[in-house]
């Protein structure tokens, strides 16, 4: 059952040195392809990275929160054109969640990497520079990037006591 997956799932940021199956990569694309999106505009554009030297120097992205990545065998970029929609922000959220879950479902385990509106450094946004590392056009926004891999961290599911129902409010 999907509260099942929700209540196992966990930001995995150690990875076994095993590399992700093709038929497992190809399962995680169609998911964030089949993302849902305000109106159908589909603003995303994905970027598959197994090349581990490509993913160490993503894993500098950031002066803070984006090493990990160095260990991961699999580095999903998100990004969007936001001349195709005005919630471009929004529409890459929701495939980066599906990619999250899907993972998970997969026994893989994953972690958000924060990229759009973070330096890299005092000079040069996050963004730019995941831009250049990856040869991207330079028009394309890069919301995040998901870690992706078997994981070497056994977390269990947050327990229902840490829920904040106290943030929950009915309108009748």
């Amino acid at each position: 059952m999907f509260i099942e997956l929700l209540r196992k799932r966990r930001s995995i940021r150690r990875y076994q040195k095993r590399p992700v199956e093709q038929e497992k990569l190809d399962i995680l694309v169609e998911a964030m392809l089949r993302s849902p999106s305000s109106r159908g505009l589909n603003p995303w554009e994905f970027v598959v990275v197994t090349d581990q030297g490509k993913i160490a120097k993503l894993a500098q992205a950031k002066a803070h929160g984006s090493a990990f990545l160095a260990n991961a065998p699999l580095a999903m970029a998100v990004c969007a054109d936001p001349t195709k929609s005005d919630v471009w922000v929004e529409d890459t959220s929701i495939a980066a969640l599906i990619l999250h879950l899907a993972s998970t479902d997969l026994g893989l385990g994953s972690c958000w990497i924060q990229i759009r509106k973070r330096p890299h450094d005092e000079q040069t946004g996050a963004e730019a520079y995941v831009v250049d590392t990856l040869g991207l056009k330079p028009d394309l926004h890069v919301e995040a990037i998901v870690a992706i891999g078997y994981p070497a961290e056994d977390k269990p599911g947050h327990d229902a006591s840490t829920l904040l129902y106290e943030r929950v409010s009915y309108a009748g």
